[in-house]
């Protein structure tokens, strides 16, 4: 389910992101639904097997987790404003560096027999295997509470239905947090041998690792999908407007027709904030030109005033 979410939100930011230059998030949701699909058994079993059957998988899977939560981190902190030195440090590539090299080093010293599907509940008794969930899991930790601390001055700083997405990720990085600290405390019960407490922790990792990738995964796709919709609204108010001032803009040009190269096809073919631009500028000009007598209508004044504070992205009540 998880994996299908994933690939569901990579699709969603290809469609909503596609113009926009920074990548970091398609990065992230990418990488993180890599690993979610190779921790599918029925995906996990043959690619492990072409790789030798050693779960090389799994370090697979669990260092693309780690690099798509640090994509995911670098995308949030550069939307934001807002990096302090420990946010930086962090969600910084070396920390993510030091995280993979000891999560490899602790990898590599798991006595790892043949292919498994319960990693962990197969190999955690031993001392490596266990510092290798800890070593993951404790950069989870340490990378979405940074980006809950960059979503909370987010939250903060919206209103309305723009802290939607600020809010989810904040929620999303609690229960990331506490799933982290779950799975820590399962590892170290697995390790001195108190299976009852690893079994009874367990219990609330399920729902956590759920809650949070759907809590994570409505932040990322809030932001962007208010982005798609403030767009749309625009380009259908600009299009109202070019249709109301088009009769005063004909007035205008029609009263100064040396001044203005019309070509009809052209301008048809302008985008509606281009075509706005051009009606507002030669409207204003035929009412300053004192060589014609060109006096709007009160009304007319009132729509141009309107469709100037829209060029500029605010509003006239």
């Amino acid at each position: 389910m998880i994996a299908a979410l994933m690939w569901v939100l990579v699709v969603s930011l290809l469609i909503l992101r596609r113009r926009r230059a920074e990548r970091s998030i398609l990065y992230a949701a990418v990488t993180i639904a890599v690993a979610m699909t190779l921790n599918v058994d029925a995906v996990y079993l043959p690619v492990d097997a072409l790789l030798g059957g050693a779960n090389i998988g799994t370090l697979i899977a669990d260092a693309a987790l780690m690099v798509g939560v640090f994509f995911l981190g670098r995308g949030i902190m550069k939307a934001a404003e807002y990096h302090p030195l420990p946010v930086r440090i962090a969600l910084g590539p070396v920390t993510l560096v030091v995280a993979l090299a000891s999560l490899v080093i602790a990898f590599v010293l798991i006595d790892k027999g043949s292919t498994t599907t319960n990693f962990m509940l197969d190999l955690g008794a031993q001392s490596a295997a266990a510092w290798y969930s800890v070593i993951q899991f404790t950069y989870y930790g340490v990378v979405v509470a940074a980006m809950g601390a960059v979503a909370t001055r987010q939250f903060r700083l919206r209103r309305g239905i723009r802290r939607i997405p600020a809010g989810s990720l904040i929620v999303g990085a609690i229960f990331g947090v506490l799933l982290s600290f779950v799975v820590i405390v399962m590892d170290i019960a697995h390790l001195v041998g108190d299976l009852d407490l690893m079994v009874g922790v367990g219990a609330a990792y399920a729902p956590l690792f759920l809650l949070t990738f759907l809590f994570l995964c409505i932040g990322l796709a809030g932001q962007p999908a208010l982005r798609f919709i403030d767009e749309r609204t625009r380009l259908t108010r600009t299009r109202n407007l070019v249709q109301q001032l088009t009769p005063l803009w004909n007035a205008a040009t029609r009263l100064r027709p040396g001044l203005i190269q019309r070509d009809a096809t052209a301008i048809r073919l302008e985008d509606p904030e281009t075509l706005l631009h051009r009606e507002v500028v030669e409207i204003r000009d035929a009412m300053i030109d004192s060589r014609v007598a060109f006096d709007p209508t009160s009304d007319d004044r009132y729509l141009l005033e309107r469709a100037e504070a829209h060029l500029l992205g605010s509003d006239v009540r």
